[in-house]
């Protein structure tokens, strides 16, 4: 497995509106909320400024895994205003493969180089990034 990554780009915003509707996951057998979902304002706050992951050789990005300081208190999972929330997301056909993995910790690899010492994730319970989460730290 060979995965490349990329900064999300402004021209990128609707791309990222996509992989936030998949990363708003819950648990079977529901499947992916209302695509209005997405106005809310508590979901807008992490749609912006991110980065995104695609394999070598592939033209369309298949994934992002992006971070965001959220003030106030705002988030799922608000920690405080130096903790940044991270968002997870992959295509279907991608899932289950190790591209999530890969793309997790180089997202937290970049935290380290800028020294950013805690990310927040908020995990539905089922979910299996949580032992993953435990192991990348």
């Amino acid at each position: 497995m060979s995965i490349g990554f990329s900064p999300l780009l402004p021209e990128h915003q609707d791309l990222l509106w996509n992989f936030l509707h998949i990363a708003l996951w819950d648990p079977p057998p529901a499947g992916l909320r209302p695509v209005e979902t997405l106005q809310l304002p508590a979901v807008r706050i992490y749609a912006e400024n991110w980065g995104r992951a695609s394999i070598e050789g592939e033209k369309n990005p298949i994934g992002a895994c992006w971070m965001r300081l959220v003030p106030d208190g705002l988030g799922l999972d608000y920690i405080d205003e130096q903790t940044p929330q991270l968002g997870i997301a992959l295509l279907p056909t991608y899932q289950h493969k190790g591209y999530g993995k890969a793309m997790m910790l180089a997202a937290l690899d970049v935290a380290r180089q800028r020294s950013i010492e805690q990310v927040s994730l908020t995990v539905p319970s089922g979910r299996h990034v949580c032992i993953l989460w435990l192991c990348a730290n």
